[in-house]
């Protein structure tokens, strides 16, 4: 518990003084920005960049680690912080009945194995096939999905060492985060990004098989993979986040309550095409 709690604290002091100093400098908001609340829903596919080679993603990648402090990053690792204690609560009763049972370990068995090769072998073969048959759009799904893991393992191996926690089957102490958690995520909140919830679906739905695969094999606590996949969401996040199109689901006040708006968008071939329609979901007092 105190790993979790510690870990939680350590999110806030890295990324609160960052963020604050970002607002800073940033330019003013509009007077009625503090109505306005933006929903975590992409719009759609980011545009292809026009370099998609080696410099060029290497370069993105550092850049990402420059973004990594950000005021979405902070409600991500405060929120999978919260979830993580919460879940914390419920460890030793997941060890208890989940872990060393022998139906739940020969359910999840492939999942061991999908959590090593898909991430990495997924973004690398994207990231080839588009290089080599010069699909430009390929090619940065491929780029993307191969700098969520990089930033997904580097933030999992630092909380890993900094924390120490032990691993419920006691064979070392690098328990928290789960590393195949976040790697799963990491990919299918990128992939997500790029080709929608569509394909999204049922890439976290793999990505949730993966990270409860490590239960029954007594390698993770149950918070450790509820904090692994935060760390992944966050890492595939801030890969795609500078390319992001602007949110369409909106929360906005009005005299007496709150409103829903919503701009509806069709999407072609080519990326987003907006409408100048708004639609008025609900309204609360």
């Amino acid at each position: 518990m105190k790993s979790i709690v510690a870990t939680t604290i350590a999110c806030v002091l890295v990324y609160a003084p960052i963020s604050r100093a970002q607002e800073i400098v940033s330019a003013p908001e509009p007077a009625n920005a503090s109505s306005l609340y933006l929903l975590a829903q992409p719009a759609g596919p980011p545009p292809t960049p026009l370099h998609t080679g080696i410099k060029a993603m290497v370069k993105s990648i550092g850049r990402d680690f420059v973004e990594l402090p950000s005021k979405e990053n902070l409600f991500w690792a405060l929120g999978g912080g919260a979830g993580a204690v919460a879940a914390h609560q419920g460890d030793q009763y997941v060890k208890e009945h989940v872990g060393g049972n022998p139906t739940a370990d020969a359910f999840f068995l492939p999942g061991r194995v999908i959590g090593l090769v898909v991430p990495i072998g997924g973004s690398v073969g994207t990231y080839a096939w588009g290089r080599l048959r010069d699909e430009p759009k390929v090619s940065h799904v491929g780029s993307d999905l191969i700098q969520s893991q990089i930033i997904a393992q580097a933030l999992t191996l630092g909380l890993k060492y900094t924390t120490r926690r032990e691993r419920p089957d006691q064979s070392s102490k690098d328990s928290f985060p789960s590393g195949h958690a976040a790697s799963t995520f990491a990919f299918a909140t990128a992939l997500e990004r790029h080709l929608g919830w569509k394909y999204a679906v049922p890439a976290f739905a793999g990505a949730s098989y993966v990270a409860a695969s490590r239960l029954p094999a007594n390698r993770h606590w149950f918070s450790d993979v509820v904090f692994g996949a935060t760390v992944g969401i966050i890492a595939g996040r801030t890969v795609t986040s500078r390319e992001a199109q602007p949110y369409p689901v909106r929360v906005t006040t009005v005299p007496g309550g709150a409103m829903i708006l919503v701009a509806p968008r069709r999407f072609n071939r080519s990326g987003p095409v907006h409408r100048d329609d708004t639609v008025s979901t609900g309204a609360a007092r």
